[in-house]
């Protein structure tokens, strides 16, 4: 057998799922069905696999009593990140989850990206985002440039004012750029 090194070392082809444990069972897989449009692949009491694409399932919803919810003082992961195709399609996103009374509490555009992010009923937090960048590398470039490097996070938007921008049909390289980016 012949072990690849450097390389050539075997990485994961893409993320496949991810797991919620929870004591608000209901409101959690509630949550998740309305926030990724999802359908359920199996059910049974305190435990649900969701997909909202090809695979055969990108969240399972666990039932476990007595856990305590998202806590931001304890290290882990801190929010897994989805993308949409287009700036239309994240427009689309929100307007749909706001429909459900899903609102983001922090949107961002962090310049490789415009970025929504949502707590769900356990305050676990999930980013949904559009890429800004449409070139191979051109969100690496960012990362080394010196706008990057003056603000790291990005510049936060209303949502309302930037998806109306979408809606009325400005062009998505000016909706896209950061207000830093802008010629002053």
């Amino acid at each position: 057998m012949n072990v690849r090194t450097g390389s050539e070392a075997l990485k994961p082809s893409y993320i496949a799922h991810f797991v919620i444990r929870t004591s608000r069972f209901a409101q959690t897989l509630q949550w998740y069905k309305d926030v990724l449009d999802a359908r359920e692949v199996y059910h049974q009491p305190g435990l649900c696999f969701l997909t909202f694409d090809e695979e055969h399932h990108r969240v399972a919803i666990a039932e476990e009593a007595g856990l305590r919810d998202f806590d931001e003082t304890v290290a882990g992961i801190d929010h897994i990140a989805l993308t949409m195709k287009s700036i239309v399609e994240l427009a689309d996103f929100y307007e749909r989850a706001k429909a459900k009374d899903i609102l983001p509490f922090w949107c961002i555009n962090h310049g490789p990206t415009t970025s929504l992010y949502y707590k769900d009923p356990n305050g676990s937090r999930i980013e949904f985002q559009c890429d800004q960048v449409s070139y191979p590398g051109g969100a690496a470039a960012f990362f080394e440039s010196d706008e990057f490097a003056r603000n790291p996070l990005g510049i936060e938007f209303d949502p309302e004012a930037l998806f109306s921008r979408v809606r009325n049909g400005e062009a998505p390289e000016l909706i896209l750029a950061r207000a830093d980016s802008l010629p002053r």
